[in-house]
């Protein structure tokens, strides 16, 4: 009962004179006589009595030591009163940018004490997060570096809008504490003025109105002096109080005046009494407690004291309710404890599976990244389970970190071994490109065009190459390869122009041919073909697009060998020497190349033919009844000498393709 009783008495001033009737100096001297008569009796029932009261009495001091404590940091500063009126949210469930958004919305609220222990926790939750993150990217840096001299840097265009908005919260609190440090000093000494007059209240020898009048005015002082250390606030109460106290009971003042006001602050009391009993019975806990301390405010600072008779009473029930509510705070404090104690079985659960992902071997890029979104969505729900009781939280958080941290660098073990590959394939596709840049002025068409061809497809056989370099090494390849491309496409321009005029040449040249006649001569004839396949040689390459006249002059040159009774090794040789002709006019050596496997593999089929058909012959001359198979024996030989033919127009093929070649 340390605000009603005034028992730091010693606080006071030691010259007064305490009244011998004074109800606490018997209480006391009655005690200690108890405590005489029954100091080796510890099983007395009076004792256990007092042991109870005392214990009663603790209990009581507790809840009015939370009022106490917090009604002298908000007397320091008014401005943090409103702190409650702003929700204080689980800051740690917020994502960077979400803190951000949060802290920025904060700062400009005018009174900033008000906020400064949310800002506070936003601060505390940002930096867990932005560390962490940080430690993340350098453990990938290092993962990843080429050059071992390479220092790790890194910016975040969301931390630089977090300090500058950090950075405003602080120049408007560091101005508003020096303007406030200002204040407190000149309040305190105005306030110990006050009570220094109060003393000098207490003199029997001036008018008892005008002692009334000046000890109003005081009071009234003391309600607006402004606020004070509060390191101060109990000691300079106190001492005010006992003094006001001491006015009223030590001081033979107008007993009618006196009673008047006892009883208009007994009144005043009883209406917070009142209002206390309907906080009891709230269900908004913190609002409840929040406005019990505005009224311990005003019954220490607004009502003076009462009479005697009722002064401990009242006190004692003003005590016992704030009891009750503030045992229902704990109540609520041990809800939220225990609710910190699920996040916590919460976050060990997310922690111990980041653990298992951190010993899970994969083998590819794809599944990697599964893993990682795997572990990206157990941190977000670590980040949103909310708080963790406070003597856990930095164990837990280093659990958190040690699993992540675990599970990136056996990630990042792969990725080491895949990177020499990374490194190999760098090396194959820069030759690549230095390939291409040296070709890609070439004006020798025909040789340069398949080795351009052949690199593109051998850089699309190629793996991947470490990011950083992958684009520009692409934007190098291709330039080179456009640039080349881009030539081609301008010299087939320009031979379009002639392969036009030549098919032009060649459709009137059909004409001529169709209304051709042999003479009948076997040599004059087939020297005139052999003219008119030159002409038509000699008027060059057609468009691709129209490529189909060669066959119209091919199906006449076949009607006219017909006519002409060319053995058919002439009528063959003959076509095939217009044929590869034509191939070789084109330029297309994939096709010369298709044709001359194609007739190796004709060879080595009729060998195999002629092989066979000479073992049966074998078998059949072989047995005893030969002479009556001598029909089949000489169809046998008949289809050995039509393969030996056959054999040697193949050969014929090759050789005058071999012979093209070499040329």
């Amino acid at each position: 009962m340390l605000e009603e009783k005034n028992d730091n008495l010693q606080e006071a001033d030691g010259k007064l004179e305490i009244d011998t009737n004074d109800s606490t100096q018997n209480s006391a001297i009655e005690t200690a006589d108890a405590d005489a008569v029954t100091e080796n009796t510890i099983s007395d029932p009076e004792i256990e009595s007092e042991n109870t009261a005392e214990a009663i009495e603790v209990n009581h001091q507790t809840a009015l030591d939370a009022i106490t404590n917090s009604n002298a940091e908000e007397s320091e500063d008014e401005t943090l009163k409103e702190r409650h009126e702003i929700p204080m949210q689980d800051y740690d469930t917020f994502s960077l940018d979400a803190l951000v958004d949060e802290l920025k919305k904060l700062i400009n609220t005018d009174k900033v004490m008000s906020v400064k222990d949310h800002i506070e926790e936003i601060k505390k939750s940002f930096l867990l997060q932005y560390n962490h993150l940080i430690e993340e990217k350098k453990e990938e840096f290092n993962a990843s570096k080429q050059d071992p001299n390479e220092e790790f840097e890194y910016h975040s265009p969301l931390k630089s809008k977090f300090d500058e908005y950090y950075n405003v919260f602080r120049e408007k609190r560091n101005a508003h504490f020096k303007h406030l440090q200002t204040n407190l000093k000149s309040n305190l000494e105005n306030r110990l003025a006050i009570v220094e007059e109060l003393k000098e209240l207490i003199n029997p020898q001036e008018n008892i109105k005008d002692t009334l009048k000046h000890f109003n005015d005081l009071r009234e002082r003391w309600k607006n002096a402004g606020a004070i250390p509060k390191d101060k606030y109990n000691h300079v109460w106190n001492n005010y109080h006992f003094h006001v106290e001491n006015f009223y009971d030590y001081l033979h003042l107008d007993r009618e005046a006196r009673d008047l006001d006892f009883k208009h602050n007994l009144e005043q009391k009883q209406k917070i009494i009142a209002r206390v009993e309907e906080l009891v019975n709230e269900t908004d806990i913190s609002k409840s407690f929040r406005e019990l301390q505005d009224l311990h405010r005003i019954w220490k600072e607004d009502i003076g004291p009462v009479s005697k008779e009722h002064r401990d009473t009242i006190w004692n029930r003003f005590s016992e309710l704030t009891k009750k509510i503030h045992d229902k705070r704990e109540v609520l404090f041990e809800s939220q404890r225990a609710n910190e104690q699920n996040n916590l079985e919460v976050k060990k659960d997310i922690i111990s599976k980041i653990e298992v992902l951190g010993t899970e071997k994969v083998n590819s890029h794809s599944q990697w990244l599964v893993q990682i979104q795997k572990v990206e969505a157990l941190r977000n729900e670590f980040f949103a389970a909310g708080k963790v009781p406070s003597e856990v939280n930095e164990e837990t958080w280093a659990a958190f970190k040690t699993a992540v941290r675990n599970f990136n660098s056996f990630k990042n073990s792969f990725y080491k071994d895949i990177k020499k590959d990374q490194n190999d394939n760098l090396n194959k596709k820069m030759a690549l490109v230095a390939k291409a840049k040296e070709l890609q002025e070439s004006t020798d068409f025909t040789a340069t065009t398949p080795i351009m061809k052949q690199i593109q497809e051998e850089w699309k056989q190629i793996g991947h190459v470490p990011k950083k370099y992958s684009d520009k090494i692409w934007k190098e390849f291709k330039d080179a390869c456009n640039h080349y491309f881009d030539k081609l496409k301008e010299h087939k321009s320009e031979e379009n122009v002639d392969e036009v005029a030549a098919f032009d040449n060649k459709k009137a040249y059909l004409d001529i041919l169709r209304a051709y006649q042999l003479t009948g001569d076997h040599k004059t004839d087939l020297d005139a073909i052999k003219a008119h396949i030159e002409i038509w040689k000699g008027y060059g390459k057609v468009p691709f697009a129209r490529r189909h006249i060669e066959g119209k002059f091919n199906k006449i040159l076949d009607a006219l060998f017909e006519k002409l009774s060319l053995s058919k090794k002439e009528t063959e040789m003959m076509r095939f020497s217009n044929r590869i002709d034509s191939l070789s006019d084109s330029n297309d050596t994939r096709k010369l190349d298709n044709e001359k496997i194609f007739l190796m593999r004709k060879i080595e089929e009729v060998q195999n033919e002629i092989f066979q058909l000479e073992n049966n012959i074998q078998f059949f001359t072989n047995t005893k009844n030969a002479k009556k198979e001598n029909s089949i024996v000489l169809e046998v030989r008949k289809n050995i000498a039509i393969h030996k033919e056959s054999l040697e127009v193949w050969k014929e093929k090759l050789k005058q393709l071999r012979n093209l070649g070499q040329e």
